[in-house]
């Protein structure tokens, strides 16, 4: 059904869409291709929230050259009026003659409204090229647009014997300059990067992306912090940062929470949960109906194992350092003691990277809770 040219131009779409990686939250990342024969004559790609898709930029770069022309975009054209108009009433003025889709859109709102529309005006449609890519590109906008919740990746660093910190706590640094400049993207292409008290008091972190090569038209990952006891102190760096910092308590504490809102975060009290901090669940929640696509925990081995144990993590992103800490230093995750292997949380490895002197390994947790 699709040429190899074809899949040419949709690898030069997810090209473009992926420019966007930094800037288009809450909105999907999508890019477009307009082609004349064998010839692109347009190109877009969704740079920011709020402002024109890859659609009418594309369109707009093309002019009167997309009448008839075939367009390549990795997300069906959206059918509503929002912030910016539909961009499939921009198509059907053009009179594009073809249009190729890698995905469908999640969002409720469309979901293959836009596609019919295009087709009941007379352009043929045709999707499902490179959808694999496509999905991934936007894998935490698809589940909060399905299942109400971000996709949440947990980010660790460890030795090769799974330590993250000597007995004594210190753990600065275990992986090397490539692997944290690495991190700075993560949190980027992040909505939020999310941790807990414990961090906060023993690090005193930041949680900000500081890498000058990094374009984020302005924006910073939101903060979260999870401190069910709101013990988090009003000096805490993050709080003299730009962008916000939420911090998650499951006490009403006035006096606590209005030092903390004094110094500019803002406060939610929610459930506690079973493990006696926050509701894991409800705070996914929440930062979903907010807009949050995709969080970053960068936490301990306690926090962080609270969230492999509900099951709640979509992927590991694991730094591996080459050393050796030994027993006694403290492991990368805290988990229940197993009696059978069948109980062990699923995963899948999908790549594996040397940064610097570190191995990198991205794997897809299996089993989540959705």
């Amino acid at each position: 059904m699709f040429t190899e040219f074809d899949q040419q131009m949709m690898r030069r779409a997810l090209h473009l869409a992926a420019l966007g990686r930094y800037t288009t939250h809450p909105n999907p990342r999508v890019g477009c291709v307009i082609v004349q024969g064998e010839h692109i004559v347009g190109e877009g790609w969704h740079r920011k929230w709020g402002e024109l898709h890859a659609e009418p930029l594309a369109l707009a770069a093309a002019d009167t050259a997309a009448r008839g022309a075939t367009v390549y975009v990795t997300l069906e054209p959206h059918s509503y009026h929002g912030r910016t108009p539909p961009c499939t009433d921009a198509l059907i003025r053009a009179g594009v003659g073809r249009v190729i889709c890698a995905a469908l859109d999640a969002n409720p709102q469309v979901q293959g409204a836009g596609v019919r529309q295009l087709q009941a005006a007379g352009i043929d449609v045709q999707c499902g090229l490179l959808a694999a890519e496509a999905h991934e590109l936007n894998a935490g906008f698809e589940k909060r647009m399905r299942h109400g919740m971000p996709r949440v990746i947990v980010k660790l660093a460890a030795s090769l014997d799974g330590r993250v910190a000597l007995a004594n706590g210190a753990s600065q640094w275990i992986t090397g300059p490539a692997a944290r400049s690495d991190v700075q993207q993560l949190r980027a292409a992040a909505s939020a990067v999310l941790t807990g008290i414990e961090t906060v008091l023993h690090d005193d972190p930041r949680l900000t992306v500081r890498d000058p090569a990094l374009d984020l038209a302005g924006r910073q990952p939101l903060r979260v912090v999870l401190d069910s006891r709101l013990r988090m102190p009003a000096g805490a760096r993050m709080l003299g940062e730009p962008g916000e910092t939420w911090v998650f308590g499951a006490t009403a504490e006035q006096d606590k929470a209005a030092a903390l809102r004094a110094r500019g975060a803002i406060v939610h009290v929610v459930r506690a949960g079973n493990s006696g901090g926050v509701d894991l669940t409800q705070v996914l929640q929440q930062l979903a109906q907010q807009g949050c696509n995709d969080v970053l925990v960068e936490a301990g081995p306690t926090l962080a194992g609270q969230f492999f144990q509900q099951r709640l993590v979509d992927e590991l992103i694991l730094y591996l350092a080459p050393m050796l800490l030994g027993p006694q230093a403290r492991p990368m995750l805290q988990l229940p003691m197993l009696q059978q292997l069948e109980a062990a949380p699923g995963l899948q490895l999908q790549c594996s990277e040397q940064i610097g002197q570190d191995l990198k390994l991205i794997l897809k947790c299996l089993g989540n809770a959705g």
